[in-house]
This record gives structure tokens, C-alpha cells and sequence, in this order.
């Protein structure tokens, strides 16, 4: 008395209520926007995760009742079968576009790159992002497709490097998953095997273990390595004057190396290094010692015609390795034994002078354009604290510049 016949679909209107099929649990008409148009859908519990679901089988009368239970009752079926038929839907169609549109590990992640190299503020780093897969990935699974690969493919990849080289590892087990993620996005995939790699894997080291530090000189030295080789010459080198410049501000390499003059501002002694050279990609103010503005007054009667502060001598911008050179050529030691110091090592040798001469936490971080990690504690502090860190920066060039030492001489007293 219940079933649902043709001349009970044929009346139905919008401003009906759903009306059950009355032979397919589950299945019922919905109501569409004109009189005797409705569309199929079956509620089932999920077998796979336990929850509520509505499938769709088309509109009425394009689909008959006929034709919309064979449907419903194939999905019953599958239900029985511990399966959900929705998903297996799903399965069909991406499987069918799949033979059609089948793409390699390499060509997905070279898509993914071509995406997103734009985003990246250091050309090196962008550089960095495809060549570890195509050290490590792409030797073994640039011609497999995506919808062949499993956890175990990316585990064999990365279990010679997983211990032994944790940190690169990590990043390319990363960018696979950035890779296998954009192919969910584009449907060319359901899940991501990625996901599950770290469980055929033995654990990592941790964190704390394996960050490489970047070799620093001990703060005790720095004087003397700045008077005996930074200036012992009249005319220093243009790796010396940006390599004392970086020391006094605690700068990174980068943010020296293409600094411009319309970033200075003489008359308040301030570097503002703008947001797009920062690595937190917030505008960073820079007090200047004295010692920091003699060497830009010197170095503008070099380069006074040229928009970086310090050029090569064809005008263009240094590389990263004029200091390192220098630090390698008179082999500057440093804190951890058998390894030359680095400029970025400086910035350690800073805030160790910092703790120790009894900076606040907070300024010396400042002085480090860190960013303050609490999202809570970040949303509050809006101020950078120049002053403070003035007074730092010109007691930490004082220190560099031996004005602070005792400098008293021994006098010979007659009896």
C-alpha cells in the first residue's frame, strides 16, 4: 500500500515532503523546484566509518523508479559487503579518468614546483625544493604513477637517509607529501600513502638532536679578530667591511649583501631592512653604532653612484661566499672543533655576548629580528623596542671594537 508508483511521483510538487520508496530501505524522492520532477537519494549508515550518508542516484523522471531501485539495491548490496558505496563510486569514475589522465611522481611533483616557486623568498631555497627529490625520490619513482604508489614505495626511498641524515630526510618526506597532497586536490588520487610512511620506519633522533648549528666564533676572540685581520689595513677588502658590518648589526649574510642606500637613514642612525629581504617577512629597524656608520660613510665615497651599499666592482650583488672565503682563508675558528667559523655564526657569538653582559631575553631577540612564537604574546607586543636595543647595539660595537677593555698602560714607578 506504500510503494511508490509512477502516478504518486508524477503528483509530486516542491512544496512536498520526501517521499519514501516503501521497497529499497532507505530510498526516497525528494521534492525538486517544479511539479512531477524529483530527485533519488538513498540514507544509509556508512560501514566504514559509522555515519550518516545520502546517496544520490539522479532526477526523476529521467531516471525512473525501475532503474533508481536497481541503483539503490546495488548499494545495499555493497553495504553488506562492508563497503560504502559512495566511496566505490568514487573509485570507478576516478579509476576510468585515471587511464585517460595518468600522471607520473616526476610530473606531479614538477607541477607542484611550477606552483610554487613564486612563493619563495630565496632563489637558493627554491632550488633546493625540487633538487632533493630529484636526488632521492626521482631515481626510483619518477616514472611510476600516482596511483601506484604505496608506503612502502616511499618508505624505500627514504630509509637510507632516514637516520643518518634526519633533517633532509624530514624534507623529503614533506615535499612527497605536498606532491601526493596536490594529487588528491586534483583528483587524481584518493588517499595519501605518504601519510602512513613514518609507521614502516624506525623513529628519528629528535629535533633537539639533530639541528646542525652553524659554527660560531667564541665571543672572547671577536675583538681581537676584528682588530688583527677585519682592520689591519687601511683599506680593507669588500668582504672585511660587510663581514665587520654583519658582526655590528647581528645581521643575516642576505640582508647585508643587498642592502640598498634609501635603507639608511643617516641622520637617526637606523637601517630598515624592508619586509620582502626579512626572513619572518616583517620590516626589521637596525640601530647604527658609530662604528657601523664610519663604515657606510667610507663605503659611500666607493659606491655612491650605485643603489646597493656594497657592490662588486661590475655593480652587482656579492655572493654568499665573499665571507665565508675570508673566514676560510685564515682558517677563524670556532666553537665546534674541526670546523671554520661562519658569518651566520656571528649572530651566536651576539647573543651568547647578549646573555652573558645581561641583556633581557626580549631585547636580544629583537636585536635578532626573532619573532615571538606565542601567537597570544605576538598579537600584544607591537613595539621593537629601538631604543633599548640602541643602547645594546652600541655597547656590543663597543665591545667589538675593544672600547670597553682596559686599555690602561703600565707605567714603570722610579724608587
Amino acid at each position: 500500500m506504500n510503494k511508490l508508483t509512477d502516478l504518486k511521483a508524477r503528483n509530486i510538487k516542491p512544496s512536498n515532503g520526501p517521499i519514501a520508496d516503501g521497497i529499497i530501505t532507505g530510498l526516497r524522492l525528494m521534492p525538486g523546484k517544479t511539479n512531477g520532477q524529483g530527485k533519488w537519494e538513498m540514507r544509509f549508515v556508512s560501514p566504514i566509518n559509522h555515519k550518516r550518508r545520502d546517496m544520490g542516484f539522479g532526477i526523476y523522471p529521467d531516471v525512473t523508479i525501475i532503474e533508481a531501485r536497481e541503483q539503490a539495491s546495488e548499494a545495499h548490496k555493497m553495504i553488506r559487503q562492508g563497503k560504502d558505496p559512495i566511496d566505490e563510486r568514487k573509485a570507478v569514475k576516478l579509476s576510468a579518468r585515471l587511464k585517460v589522465n595518468a600522471m607520473t611522481f616526476k610530473g606531479a611533483a614538477e607541477a607542484v614546483f611550477k606552483s610554487r616557486k613564486d612563493g619563495f623568498s630565496n632563489p637558493k631555497h627554491s632550488a633546493q625544493w625540487i633538487q632533493t627529490l630529484r636526488t632521492y625520490a626521482f631515481p626510483k619513482l619518477e616514472t611510476k604513477k600516482v596511483e601506484e604508489l604505496s608506503p612502502s614505495d616511499f618508505a624505500d626511498i627514504l630509509r637510507p637517509i632516514w637516520l643518518n641524515k634526519a633533517e633532509t630526510a624530514s624534507r623529503v618526506k614533506q615535499r612527497c607529501d605536498a606532491v601526493m597532497e596536490w594529487c588528491i586536490a586534483k583528483e587524481l588520487i584518493i588517499s595519501n600513502p605518504v601519510k602512513s610512511v613514518s609507521t614502516l620506519l624506525p623513529k628519528q633522533p629528535g629535533k633537539r638532536e639533530r639541528v646542525t648549528r652553524h659554527p660560531s666564533m667564541p665571543r672572547q676572540d671577536l675583538p681581537d679578530f676584528v682588530a688583527t685581520i677585519l682592520n689591519a689595513t687601511n683599506k680593507p677588502s669588500l668582504g672585511a667591511m660587510m663581514l665587520e658590518f654583519l658582526i655590528l648589526t647581528a645581521a643575516r649574510s642576505g640582508e647585508v649583501r643587498l642592502m640598498q642606500w634609501e635603507e639608511i637613514d643617516f641622520e637617526s642612525c637606523l637601517w630598515t631592512v624592508p619586509a620582502e629581504r626579512m626572513k619572518a617577512r616583517i620590516e626589521h629597524r637596525v640601530p647604527l653604532s658609530n662604528r657601523a656608520l664610519m663604515i657606510l660613510q667610507n663605503q659611500k665615497k666607493k659606491a655612491e653612484n650605485t643603489l646597493l651599499v656594497f657592490p662588486t666592482i661590475r655593480g652587482k650583488v656579492a655572493t654568499d661566499m665573499i665571507m665565508t672565503k675570508l673566514l676560510r682563508s685564515y682558517k677563524i675558528k670556532s666553537d665546534i672543533k674541526g670546523r671554520v667559523a661562519t658569518a651566520h655564526g656571528f649572530r651566536s657569538s651576539f647573543r651568547n655576548w647578549a646573555s652573558e653582559t645581561g641583556c633581557s631575553r626580549e631585547i636580544a631577540e629583537r636585536a635578532l629580528s626573532h619573532t615571538v612564537r606565542n601567537a597570544v604574546e605576538a598579537a600584544y607586543l607591537r613595539t621593537d623596542l629601538l631604543d633599548k636595543r640602541r643602547i645594546i647595539m652600541d655597547s656590543w660595537a663597543n665591545f667589538v671594537s675593544k672600547k670597553n677593555l682596559n686599555t690602561a698602560k703600565v707605567v714603570n714607578l722610579k724608587g
